[in-house]
């Protein structure tokens, strides 16, 4: 049962006595009681009557019965403290249930979850964490609630570029992948080549229509780029622990027989226009810093396409084909314009009908000590591989020196764990349309709102269970100290948390649940003895732990973040 959304029932249908209408009796946790309502404020003016005395009225007029007491406080809010007996009793409910009193969705979609999206043969920098940790928290989180999720990688592995890359590899003669090895180094020596040598530009340029037209040798040159590149991708989200696989590659080659229909299918309504050679389109609202109507290039004036006509093509194949009800889209903020366009032309054509949803989910940049993007000490971008590595290496000491005793295997496992969680928990602890700064020594806290804090929390709640032994056998919940209660009430409200989460994808608002929940713990810890409690509150105080351990755990995994039982 949410706790919530029973005290917002009760208190509605007061205030809807009260003000003859529906009133959203706006239900929130606070710091002066468990709950607090706001309600009677906005309605002052609108009645004509003190807030005080319509909260009072609506308090005469709820039925709280068994539920909560409340009182008028202050300029009219309403205070509500919960009844004890119907602490326990949810406790109860949740503990018994393996989902933690989390429903499945009543009203189950196709999401199509557009993450990561590196370019192939490039490495993966920092640039591309944000995108990769947060969609697959958000694809996390709503397979769980029941949604089916499609999670689509769309690699940029299409376009002018490739002829230089193609070009450059021919004339490495290489038939094995040691060419391939470093993608980087890679990529700049054909960078260099065709800046500085006019011959090597004009292969190149004749190699992209070669790509383009299907030419079977540059099609196969053009694979083992693409095949060395996912190898590479692969092996960075194993070590980052998302949920990426190779099946959820689709990258922007993977619509190049449909643009042509694209432009066909727009052409045809009358949404495109020529504009110095190009084909636009101009969807409504949209203006420069002149004034004048802003284009979406569909089609250039040298008859290729960019990104708009592919993600055009994305959003039509993701509606028709995929069945798609909700489409996500996790790019930094400065592509904000860009998605707004390409979602409204596919308004304006059809393929977002009602009840069809496409956002984008923008997201800050990740700033060094200085304040501006990260980098490395020689000015260069920070590899997200080589970035994961230092974070497992100083996790792994970190470990080392508060658990002395893990055998190597395990201190290899615990350092991974302890450090790509923190790296991720650094991310997504902070409301993701912010910038915030990356701090090594911050991030791998034990204390505060930090990942290795809520490891540590869990792990410190399974030396309980191996030291109870035998003795470990959880009972009913029965509260009856001050921090029970405290913990408690934090326990019963995790449905609402990620129901929230889901909607709107803001996942510090459970990663704050998790801190509260873990200091809760530390403070019932400190103050509830537990193995050396008399046996029925031992039972009940052992309950609490296994819960508090178990929300942890979902919690944390649906953020993609592992629970090492000894830290």
């Amino acid at each position: 049962m949410n706790l919530e959304a029973l005290l917002s029932d009760r208190l509605a249908a007061a205030f809807a006595a009260v003000a003859g209408g529906d009133v959203d009796p706006a239900v929130r946790r606070s710091q002066h009681a468990d709950f607090q309502s706001g309600a009677a404020l906005p309605l002052a003016r609108r009645l004509g009557r003190a807030p005080r005395e319509i909260a009072a009225e609506a308090v005469a007029r709820a039925d709280l019965a068994g539920v909560a007491v409340a009182e008028v406080s202050g300029p009219g809010f309403v205070n509500l403290t919960v009844a004890d007996e119907l602490i326990a009793d949810l406790t109860n409910t949740v503990a018994a249930d393996p989902r933690l009193g989390v429903p499945v969705t009543a009203k189950p979609e196709t999401v199509v979850v557009d993450y990561s999206s590196p370019n192939v043969a490039k490495e993966m920098h920092v640039g591309h964490l944000r995108s990769t940790v947060i969609g697959d928290a958000a694809a996390r989180l709503l397979e769980w609630q029941g949604h089916t999720v499609i999670r689509a990688n769309h690699l940029g592995d299409w376009g002018t570029p490739f002829g230089m890359l193609i070009e450059h590899l021919v004339d490495l003669g290489d038939t094995g992948e040691g060419s391939l090895a470093d993608l980087t180094a890679f990529y700049q020596a054909a960078r260099v080549k065709f800046d500085a040598d006019p011959e090597f530009k004009r292969r190149a340029q004749q190699r992209v229509v070669a790509l383009q037209s299907g030419d079977p040798q540059t099609l196969a040159l053009w694979r083992r780029l693409v095949a060395a590149s996912e190898r590479y991708f692969l092996a960075v989200y194993d070590l980052l622990g998302v949920s990426l696989t190779a099946t959820d590659f689709a990258g922007e080659s993977s619509y190049h027989d449909q643009l042509d229909s694209v432009v066909a299918e727009l052409d045809g309504k009358g949404l495109l226009r020529v504009s110095d050679g190009a084909l636009c389109a101009f969807p409504a609202g949209f203006t420069g810093r002149d004034g004048e109507p802003l284009p979406l290039i569909v089609r250039k004036g040298d008859g290729g396409y960019g990104y708009a006509a592919t993600d055009l093509a994305a959003v039509r194949h993701r509606v028709r084909t995929l069945g798609a009800s909700r489409m996500l889209y996790l790019v930094g903020t400065p592509q904000r314009t860009h998605f707004q366009m390409v979602f409204a032309v596919a308004r304006e054509a059809g393929w977002l009908p009602g009840g069809v949803s496409a956002e984008h989910v923008e997201f800050g940049s990740i700033l060094g000590p200085d304040g501006r993007m990260l980098k490395t000490r020689a000015g260069g971008t920070v590899k997200l591989a080589e970035l994961l590595d230092e974070a497992v290496q100083r996790a792994s000491a970190l470990a080392a020196a508060k658990t002395p005793g893990l055998e190597p295997a395990a201190l290899a496992r615990v350092g991974r764990q302890v450090g790509t969680g923190a790296i991720k928990y650094a991310d997504l602890s902070t409301d993701r349309r912010s910038d915030y700064v990356f701090d090594w020594d911050r991030m791998l806290a034990l204390t505060g709102n930090t990942g290795p804090y809520l490891q540590y929390a869990y792990a410190r709640i399974s030396s309980i269970f191996r030291r109870a032994g035998a003795a470990a056998a959880p009972g009913p919940v029965a509260v009856t100290e001050a921090a029970e209660r405290a913990l408690a009430l934090e326990l019963i409200g995790f449905a609402p948390v990620l129901a929230e989460a889901g909607r709107s994808l803001d996942f510090h608002r459970l990663t704050g649940y998790l801190y509260g929940l873990a200091t809760a713990f530390s403070a019932f810890y400190e103050k509830c003895p537990v193995l050396s409690a008399p046996p029925q509150m031992r039972a009940s105080r052992l309950a609490l732990c296994d819960l508090t351990a178990r929300t942890l755990r979902q919690g944390l995994d649906l953020l993609g973040i592992a629970t090492p039982d000894r830290l």
